[in-house]
């Protein structure tokens, strides 16, 4: 291709967008995104060959990279033998994927129900936790985000809920985060027994016998990577267990790879009653998502039938997408990268940066999944303003990384696949920029 008809291909891409397009989260006058026209791995580039390291794994899915060889072979092989089939056909992918995934799994977890993404595993989760439990209230934290569909994004905690509350039984609570703590803690210890103490008076004001489940993200992210204290999990399944209320965890975006683990709860000593995941599973190469089931509540359905379903659950595209990224994950070791990575050089990197600018307020994370909470001022640790952002986003932009940026964060969410020495090359970017900021 000439530069001339690349250039005018951008153009194109643009001009299509503004005239035809309608985009989520976004006053439709916005200024347009970048045109995106290929990848590779972990870098991007649009029509004209203009280069991008993508440090924001696009919504924070694509986990194994950008066009990976053996997902794309196994999309297309799939797609050549069959394109398309009725979720109540038997399929050879679809048995594979939900054997990939339960395998991954807790003991005595056996089942999965396939959805189309993240958003309605959520609302599937929680369908499947009141009828199994004849109960109607959702617990979940004010920090977090579950999705765009009718429960999900009610039980979501950010602002997005609000225009959004049309749901019934929906209640939130404070979940940890030691950062800007809500129980006036000092140490993790107390941020956690705090938290907990916090969570059991809401369900002892919300009466127990009124709550089917807690839905908590294993390690929140759009709320801006909040691991959970030492404990904090496993004493939230205590609290679950004593009532009869069901513990569903959201997998969707810290699970399969993510936090350096399969699944981002293996680290903390609990098992869930349901797992909804999505994104990581395959990257989002095909759309696709779902709800893994504790044999318990999948026997509830045996005898009848669950009201639930869609015209693409376990689409066998992406069912062959999941089976050749979990192979490929497996086979080149891709979970255990991302952990070492996360330790060895993006924790350092980030700590590093920390030092050096006064506006890094704290790092935190794990694996491949990092924030940067940027504030005004150090002491009060106010957020940094929107407006500040924006020219810290647009400024990284320019200088060819692809970052992932909410409210007054630095999300640092590479694909798993991220090598050391891209680290230090994104690394060098938030200092050039950072460097801008004034303290």
């Amino acid at each position: 291709m000439t530069e001339n008809l690349t250039a005018d291909l951008d153009a194109l891409a643009r001009e299509l967008d503004a005239a035809h397009v309608f985009h989520s989260w976004s006053a439709q006058a916005s200024p347009p995104g970048l045109v995106v026209a290929s990848g590779r791995g972990t870098r991007v580039w649009d029509h004209s060959g203009r280069e991008y390291l993508d440090f924001s794994s696009q919504l924070v899915n694509v986990n194994i990279g950008h066009q990976h060889p053996a997902v794309v072979s196994a999309i297309r092989e799939q797609a050549e033998l069959l394109t398309t089939i009725g979720p109540p056909m038997v399929n050879l992918a679809r048995g594979e994927a939900a054997k990939r995934i339960v395998a991954r799994a807790p003991e005595g977890m056996s089942k999965v129900f396939f959805t189309n993404g993240g958003a309605d595993a959520n609302e599937n989760a929680i369908r499947m936790a009141r009828l199994h439990t004849g109960r109607d209230k959702v617990l979940s934290t004010y920090r977090s985000y579950h999705g765009n569909t009718g429960a999900a994004i009610v039980s979501t905690g950010d602002w997005r809920r609000v225009p959004n509350e049309f749901a019934r039984g929906h209640v939130h609570f404070f979940g940890p985060f030691l950062y800007r703590s809500e129980f006036w803690a000092a140490t993790p210890e107390e941020e956690c027994e705090r938290a907990l103490r916090h969570l059991r008076r809401v369900i002892e004001s919300e009466g127990p016998s009124s709550i089917a489940a807690v839905l908590l993200e294993s390690v929140p992210g759009t709320a801006g990577v909040l691991v959970p204290p030492p404990g904090y999990l496993a004493g939230v399944r205590e609290l679950c267990d004593r009532h009869g209320i069901l513990l569903i965890l959201d997998e969707v975006m810290c699970g399969f790879g993510r936090t350096g683990r399969w699944f981002a709860f293996d680290g903390h000593d609990v098992r869930p009653d349901l797992v909804s995941f999505a994104k990581g599973v395959n990257s989002g190469y095909v759309p696709v998502g779902g709800v893994v089931i504790d044999d318990r509540i999948a026997a509830t359905f045996d005898e009848r039938v669950f009201p639930g379903g869609l015209t693409y659950s376990g689409h066998p595209l992406a069912m062959a997408s999941i089976v050749a990224a979990l192979d490929a994950m497996e086979s080149e070791g891709i979970v255990e990268h991302a952990r070492r990575v996360g330790a060895e050089a993006i924790a350092p990197a980030l700590a590093e940066l920390a030092e050096k600018h006064a506006v890094i307020g704290e790092v935190r994370g794990e694996g491949v999944f990092w924030a940067l909470d940027l504030v005004a001022d150090a002491d009060t640790r106010e957020p940094l303003p929107a407006a500040e952002m924006g020219r810290i986003k647009g400024a990284l932009i320019e200088r060819g990384l692809l970052p992932f940026v909410a409210e007054n964060r630095i999300h640092v969410v590479p694909p798993c696949v991220v090598t050391a020495e891209e680290v230090v090359r994104a690394t060098e970017i938030y200092d050039e920029v950072l460097g801008t900021v004034a303290a």
